[in-house]
């Protein structure tokens, strides 16, 4: 069996090469932070196949099998670039969890009293920021391409990871957000800006959710800007339940991933089986 060392030096022009593909920063970031952890258990030395099994079984012991797998994909897409496709390792084989975690999801009245918290506050552009991500379905990082021209347009244009998709926009929300930008002075381009008049970050919209959660009377767990995004696509197939048009919206390739997104909690599923009517008292 082959021996293998890794060095900072691949790690380096692996970034390189995935900056190359145009992954997203955020995506790079979690790569490498999965890599060092391998190299932190190799501790420098000479590996093969069996020490990558090795730390595969500690991650199992330590993380959930999402988690484990999600580190494999990384380590593996990096063993690959380098040429070390004989020492990659299989991922954990799971049953897909046909229900999401009811501590974690975000109900719609909710997310109204988040709403009305922010409104109370006085915090206008994380208001209008919470209602452009839920009634669009775009990503917290996607919210840059709302902008002037989109607002006027009534639809944006999203360009992120190579791809391309236009994203309507509900005439409520504009009709909202034409006057948020005459009230800030906004002439052009992104809506949602700092004071040096650049696109708000992630990092800060996720502090000032979290900041609404008491007012709110919401749990924190539930709080962050992705869920937002589950909840339109929730909302949405409940009334349309077209599965291939909502991929289409949220700009998913696979249907498998839009899965995810609607599914339901455990007690709403017992709710529907009560209704079937197949039991006899």
């Amino acid at each position: 069996m082959k021996s293998y060392k890794l060095s900072e030096n691949q790690i380096k022009k692996y970034i390189e090469y995935l900056e190359e593909q145009e992954r997203a920063a955020s995506t790079i970031q979690k790569y490498v932070r999965d890599i060092i952890s391998l190299m932190k258990f190799l501790k420098g030395e000479v590996f093969s196949k069996l020490d990558l099994l090795e730390w595969k079984e500690k991650l199992s012991a330590s993380y959930a099998p999402s988690t484990v797998n999600g580190m494999l994909t990384s380590v593996n897409s990096f063993l690959d670039f380098c040429g070390m496709r004989e020492c990659k390792i299989k991922r954990l084989k799971v049953q897909r969890n046909i229900f999401c975690k009811k501590e974690k999801e975000l109900t719609k009245a909710e997310y109204i009293r988040l709403c009305h918290a922010a409104k109370k506050q006085r915090k206008e552009r994380l208001f209008l920021i919470l209602q452009t991500i839920c009634s669009t379905g775009i990503r917290v990082s996607e919210l840059p391409f709302i902008t002037v021209e989109a607002v006027k347009n009534e639809r944006a244009t999203v360009r992120l990871k190579g791809k391309i998709r236009t994203v309507l926009m509900p005439k409520q929300l504009c009709k909202m957000l034409k006057t948020y930008i005459k009230k800030q002075h906004i002439n052009s381009g992104s809506i949602f800006i700092t004071r040096g008049g650049k696109p708000v970050d992630r990092s800060n919209i996720w502090s000032e959710m979290k900041k609404l959660c008491k007012t709110a009377g919401v749990r924190s767990e539930k709080v962050f800007p992705h869920n937002l995004r589950h909840l339109f696509a929730k909302t949405y197939y409940s009334v349309k339940k077209d599965i291939v048009r909502l991929a289409d919206i949220l700009g998913h390739s696979s249907i498998d991933t839009t899965r995810i997104y609607i599914m339901e909690s455990g007690d709403v599923h017992q709710r529907q089986l009560q209704q079937l009517g197949l039991l006899m008292c």
